[in-house]
């Protein structure tokens, strides 16, 4: 007997509520499920648009919907389903409201029987009959925010607090947005007019970035997959995540540490800039075997295997596999709170706690104070994060240079000069300045 063929609603459905019942990484879920379930291209992207809208806006979802259930005790799948009815009443402008409400009653009966269906029919059309709050009558500001932009209320002090009313409310939004899918050109083989040439070519539409040269934002059309991607002539890399090793300045000859390198996006734009004729080549650490091997498939894929060593090891030992010394420049691109990426992965604003930005911070602290030795005098460490968060970005750096009087803060530059008239050596990027995710960078610089 043949299964049937599962809806884009459906897989959605299914890929959500893996996430939000057992914590499940969105984009990991959503893959699988798309490769299991040959779906056509237009019903995809509803499933993907189902599954980060749904994931982005929960919090508000979920204010919505909870005066229309009250107190009752739903299955998982079930509030799961309402949600994601809601959020295509609310934010799907183009899909009728009659075509969501048939087929979530479909599913429903499908999968929990006509009792289960009578509730979602009743609920349903309760909402489309009385309207949703108003969550902007919200009194308490806090709260306020935190529903309406669908970020828990310990980010939104957070954020209130470090960046005060207005920036904030523009960060909030940002979030909220759909991330964008950005190619960093391989220019160890290749060259942005090159790829460039060949993505028209192909029909791929596309703009350059104005945050990183080399990088192309992708506005219509598909990479992964393609000739290009497959060859290794571009790869999948957001525009800040660029910015820390386009502000390193690494010379063809240089020995590089990145220190916290998988999956290798970093590792392998290092290694692109590095001639290993010279003698120039970075190593690679990561503490789990699975992802060095991570980084090597990359590398090979990327054409730069030749000048990439990867090592199965903490950051914080680096003392028992390299002298003091060794390296012209070390990265450490920190395991952080992700507080930059919210666009991109946004169940992880509903996973964290304020605890976690401490307890990194202080991980942060222990692998800056490890590799602090092992670069050469007057070489630069350039320690970046991809979180918005100064705990674990400039109150890191400011605990390392008390801790370190040998090291020297620098003003963090950029190819593109992104943001030079600030006040401040540190970099941060924020999600509402230039489309791309939130990033932190800083350049210290080991004294003669």
């Amino acid at each position: 007997m043949m299964t049937k063929q599962m809806s884009a609603r459906e897989v959605a459905l299914v890929a959500l509520d893996r996430v939000r019942q057992n914590g499940a990484y969105s984009n990991l879920q959503l893959n699988q499920l798309l490769v299991k379930h040959h779906l056509n291209d237009s019903d995809r992207r509803l499933t993907t648009r189902l599954v980060y809208g749904v994931l982005q806006h929960q919090l508000t979802l979920e204010y919505w919907l909870d005066p229309f259930v009250k107190d009752r005790q739903l299955d998982s799948w079930v509030a799961t389903l309402l949600l994601m009815s809601i959020y295509q009443y609310h934010y799907l402008e183009r899909v009728p409201d009659w075509a969501v409400t048939n087929e979530s009653i479909e599913i429903a009966k499908h999968r929990g029987g006509q009792g289960i269906r009578k509730f979602v029919t009743g609920v349903l059309h309760a909402i489309l009959r009385k309207g949703l709050a108003d969550v902007d009558q919200i009194k308490d500001h806090h709260r306020r925010l935190a529903v309406k932009y669908s970020v828990p209320e310990w980010i939104v002090e957070q954020l209130l607090t470090q960046y005060g009313d207005e920036q904030t409310q523009r960060v909030l939004a940002a979030v909220n947005e759909p991330a964008r899918l950005v190619v960093r050109v391989n220019t160890a083989v290749t060259d942005l007019a090159t790829v460039e040439d060949q993505l028209a070519a192909s029909g791929v539409e596309f703009q350059e970035s104005q945050v990183v040269p080399d990088a192309l934002v992708i506005t219509k059309g598909s990479v992964i997959g393609s000739p290009l991607f497959d060859q290794g002539l571009v790869t999948i890399q957001d525009e800040s995540a660029m910015l820390a090793v386009d502000s390193m300045d690494v010379q063809p000859g240089d020995r590089v540490l990145d220190a916290c390198a998988a999956p290798g996006g970093k590792t392998t734009q290092i290694a692109a800039r590095l001639d290993p004729n010279q003698g120039g080549q970075v190593d690679a650490l990561d503490i789990h075997q699975h992802k060095t091997r991570l980084i090597n498939r990359n590398a090979a894929r990327l054409h730069v295997a030749d000048r990439v060593f990867s090592h199965a090891l903490d950051a914080r030992r680096v003392t028992e596999e390299f002298a003091d010394e060794t390296f012209d420049k070390i990265l450490v691109d920190a395991p952080c709170s992700g507080m930059g990426l919210l666009r991109r992965k946004p169940e992880i604003r509903y996973t964290k706690k304020l605890a976690d930005s401490t307890n990194l911070h202080q991980i942060q602290k222990s692998i800056l104070a490890a590799v602090a030795p092992k670069v050469k005098k007057g070489g630069i460490i350039t320690y970046s994060t991809c979180t918005i968060l100064k705990q674990e970005n400039d109150q890191t750096v400011q605990d390392f240079l008390t801790d370190h009087p040998d090291f020297s803060l620098l003003k963090t530059t950029t190819a593109r000069k992104l943001k030079d008239d600030r006040s401040s050596k540190t970099l941060t990027i924020l999600p509402s300045d230039y489309g791309s995710d939130g990033f932190f960078i800083s350049s210290l610089q080991r004294n003669l």
